[in-house]
């Protein structure tokens, strides 16, 4: 599994104290050049659906779970490892100052209709919603996002949004 990139959040400013260690894995849906990402209003920025995996949890099973749950997907196959992100962000449970998050992103297959999500409460609360959207309008969507330094930023767009490009690089190089 290759390392993508590491990257240190903005607000980062020591990396002492407390660091709780994370594991996620992400999917990579693509049709066409269409990509399914969950929107969140909350933040207003596009992700890739996925998330943390539970101690002792199998990367894939998490993954197949959580794309199930967010998207609605239904027989999620997973085609390919395309590598992960190491990333050190503030934390904000008490005993850590910060988390250090490995995001393994995956190329996955899902059947072509989505069924109903199965949202946790705080992802209703933010207002998080599958949608396919085109890659180039899901970069600058986010980019603008960060530009605008919007108050609402969440911390993960960073990530997101390099991600979205990484793959637009890709795909470029093979046509």
């Amino acid at each position: 599994m290759r390392l993508i990139t590491k990257l240190v959040h903005p607000d980062v400013k020591a990396t002492t104290g407390a660091i709780l260690t994370r594991r996620a894995a992400r999917g990579i849906v693509l049709r066409e050049t269409l990509i399914l990402l969950l929107f969140t209003e909350r933040y207003n920025d596009f992700s890739f659906p996925g998330g943390g995996v539970a101690e002792g949890e199998d990367l894939m099973d998490g993954l197949r779970r959580e794309l199930e749950e967010e998207t609605g997907a239904s027989n999620v196959r997973v085609q390919r490892n395309y590598g992960y992100i190491e990333e050190l962000r503030p934390h904000w449970q008490p005993g850590f100052a910060l988390m250090n998050m490995t995001s393994h992103f995956y190329f996955c297959d899902i059947d072509p209709e989505l069924r109903a999500t199965k949202m946790e409460d705080y992802e209703k609360a933010n207002g998080m919603r599958p949608v396919w959207v085109d890659l180039e309008e899901a970069i600058a969507h986010n980019r603008g996002v960060m530009q605008r330094r919007e108050a609402s930023m969440g911390m993960s767009i960073q990530r997101e949004t390099f991600m979205l490009e990484e793959i637009v690089n890709d795909l470029t190089k093979a046509a």
